[in-house]
């Protein structure tokens, strides 16, 4: 069983930038199918950008260029790295795994449901 906690998040202004972290246990770091999720309440969940174990990483369009995400093996930790955050960015963000391989399964935009989620963390910007 995989277990996901994040930390992080919090307010900010538009044009700031937040880190939010994502502690994994339970299953081999190195191995796992790692991302992050948002949503906002009363609309559908969006991927935000997946990491596969060869540290290759892809992000939703709407983030390009303006998110990072990087993965520690040794701290067995995801993190996101967000910059000009905009209001539309406001939303509960889910650190999210699956013991997936490197490739096209394990990309922002596969459409495959994730078996392990955290609890969300809350990232609020505004204008």
């Amino acid at each position: 069983q995989v277990h996901l906690e994040e930390s992080g998040g919090g307010s900010v202004q538009t044009g700031g930038s937040l880190r939010i972290s994502c502690v994994v246990s339970g299953y081999y770091f190195d191995r796992l199918c790692l991302g992050w999720f948002r949503q906002v309440p009363g609309e559908k969940r969006e991927g935000v950008a997946v990491i596969d174990s060869n540290e290759v990483a892809t992000y939703a369009d709407p983030v390009k260029g303006r998110f990072t995400i990087s993965k520690d093996n040794d701290e067995k930790t995801l993190v996101l790295e967000m910059k000009s955050l905009k209001p539309e960015d406001t939303a509960t963000y889910f650190c999210v795994a699956d013991r997936r391989p490197p490739g096209p399964l394990c990309m922002v935009y596969a459409g495959i449901e994730y078996n392990y989620w955290g609890q969300g963390t809350q990232v609020n910007v505004s204008s």
